[in-house]
């Protein structure tokens, strides 16, 4: 059994902003992006990238779109110094992109920073250090006093070496290292000194990086640390905020919208959320989350499974199945009622107007995907998805009274052997049950002739391997047909016909007309659908009456 949680875990005291602002707000912009894939999220893969994954890497996100990419630790390794010396030497990062790299506040580890940097056209260099109180006391032994000491020695000392390189434009990001934990006003008194200490102004703007570097409280109680910070930081236009949301709690893409609602101005996160733990903030998701809502988020995602391939090569990391957006499923429908909802969506959406396709809030096309996977047929799937699979791929629209008779032969089909129906697989059950009916009846050939008024035909069959030929007249081919197999003592009622054109036939050869004929037997109560294909409409006809006529006799036990 669980022990009690309320004497086991600490709980946070709520923040102090009676009048926050950030409920009241919505998304109107996109951030400012930063990808920390070749730094936060290498470091949590059992194998991190060598170059030429990173530089594959650094490369896909250049042209998604990113302009701030965090691309190494470089005093934390020769690798990650080596592949930021590649990249400037080598040329290999655009005009409109700035490096960015993590350094702790520690005099070595700064000096390693600045020399892997030297030479870049611009750079972000990440100071940060740990500020709550559980690592002041139990991992670096500081008091407040020193915590700023270092943090601020640190930023004076990055100031000083840097000056001896004027070709470079630099930029500080300062993280206060498990913010969330840390006191506010605490929090407050570091930022403001660090600031300082930069001499920040508008247009040397310090970037404040606020990391939940643990999630350790609800997405709307961050949104009030970030408004409180917002809000109580001295020369606000002087800052760039910034935030960091990891996901032990599984809510970092709901803490980092609310975040932008409460100030924040950039969002640091990997792509589908990879990094430490349970992950950094997806950045994927929260970009196209935006784009449902209308806004730009001004990264180009058009390819998502492109992006998706380069990425699970590169960190050898799979995507699950269900992943927002990106996941091979998440544009599928299983399910009965959302495959009827989903085509009826379809058949009513039109291109010029607001998207509107029910249980798809994005348009998959506008990722690169199609709708093939849309709708998959297995035991959970009902008669709407059946026909927008056969639809789809064979041309072939169903009466809607022939959607419920096919579910259930789809139905039994998938009861008893399981598993998922391609629309391969749909199509030779059809092909089986309706079109390559020929027992006991089967169609040979027939001619049509006038016999004064009326229609008249000559019909060729063969009733369990008995060849026939019949006569039959009546108001027109289908009528006179079902005349001429009356003579054998076949007796049935047609109670609907349709014809639709299908475009090419299976084959791909020559255009194709399809009939579906509803038949019942007289004084029965049951009915059968049978459907013929020719590129001859009366030909179709008649396939599809030997089709109904043959459904009823297995399964009616018409006699004849």
């Amino acid at each position: 059994m669980l022990l009690n949680p309320a004497t086991k875990y600490p709980s946070f005291p709520p923040i102090r902003l009676s009048d926050r602002h950030w409920p009241n707000r919505t998304l109107t912009t996109a951030p400012i992006w930063m990808s920390t894939d070749l730094r936060d999220g290498n470091q949590a893969l059992f194998e991190p990238m060598n170059a030429d994954r990173k530089l594959r890497l650094f490369q896909t996100l250049c042209d998604i779109g990113f302009k701030e990419i965090e691309v190494a630790f470089p005093s934390a390794s020769q690798t990650d110094f080596d592949f930021v010396r590649q990249l400037i030497t080598e040329h290999r990062i655009p005009e409109d992109v700035s490096i960015e790299v993590l350094s702790h506040a520690r005099e070595p580890l700064i000096k390693r920073t600045v020399d892997a940097l030297i030479g870049a056209r611009r750079a972000i260099v990440h100071l940060v250090n740990p500020t709550s109180k559980a690592f002041r006391e139990l991992v670096l032994m500081m008091s407040k006093t020193e915590v700023i000491t270092m943090a601020v020695s640190s930023v004076q000392l990055l100031k000083h070496l840097i000056a001896d390189h004027p070709e470079t434009e630099w930029h500080l990001e300062y993280s206060l290292e498990t913010f969330t934990a840390t006191e506010l006003d605490f929090a407050i008194e570091v930022c403001d000194a660090v600031s300082a200490a930069w001499g920040a102004t508008p247009d040397n703007k310090i970037i404040l990086n606020l990391p939940s570097s643990v999630e350790v409280t609800t997405p709307n109680v961050f949104a009030d640390q970030i408004e409180w910070m917002h809000r109580h930081i001295a020369h606000r236009d002087s800052v760039v905020l910034s935030v960091h949301p990891h996901n032990d709690r599984g809510t970092a893409v709901a803490a980092a919208e609310l975040a932008l609602m409460a100030g924040a101005d950039r969002i640091e996160g990997c792509l589908f959320g990879n990094g430490e733990r349970t992950g950094n903030v997806d950045l994927v998701t929260l970009a196209l989350n935006l784009y449902t809502q209308g806004v730009n988020p001004g990264l180009n995602f058009s390819d998502i499974k492109s992006v998706a391939s380069v990425f699970e090569d590169c960190t050898q990391l799979a995507i699950h199945p269900r992943h927002p957006y990106v996941g091979d499923l998440v544009f599928t429908a299983f399910s009965g009622s959302h495959q009827d909802a989903i085509k009826k969506g379809f058949a009513a959406q039109n291109p010029d107007c607001v998207w509107n396709v029910p249980y798809l809030p994005i348009d998959p096309t506008d990722l690169g995907r199609s709708y093939d996977s849309v709708i998959r047929i297995n035991s959970q799937s009902g008669k709407g998805g059946i026909a927008h699979l056969l639809e789809t791929h064979y041309g072939l629209v169903f009466p809607r009274r022939l959607q419920v008779e096919f579910s259930s032969v789809v139905q039994q089909h998938t009861d008893s052997q399981g598993g998922e129906v391609s629309a391969v697989a749909l199509w030779q059950l059809f092909s089986h049950t309706y079109l390559e009916t020929i027992s006991p009846l089967k169609y040979i050939e027939h001619q049509l002739f006038r016999q004064d008024t009326t229609q008249g035909i000559t019909l060729e069959v063969a009733i369990n391997g008995s060849v026939q030929r019949l006569n039959g007249q009546g108001n027109g081919p289908i009528d006179a047909a079902v005349n001429a197999l009356s003579s054998m003592g076949i007796h049935v009622n047609v109670r609907s016909y349709e014809e639709r054109a299908m475009g090419q036939s299976t084959n791909g050869s020559e255009a194709n007309a399809c009939a579906f004929i509803e038949l019942s037997q007289t004084n029965h109560n049951g009915h059968h659908y049978g459907v013929g294909i020719d590129s001859n409409i009366v030909t179709a006809a008649i396939k599809a009456l030997i089709s109904g006529i043959n459904r009823l006799m297995v399964t009616e036990k018409l006699n004849g």
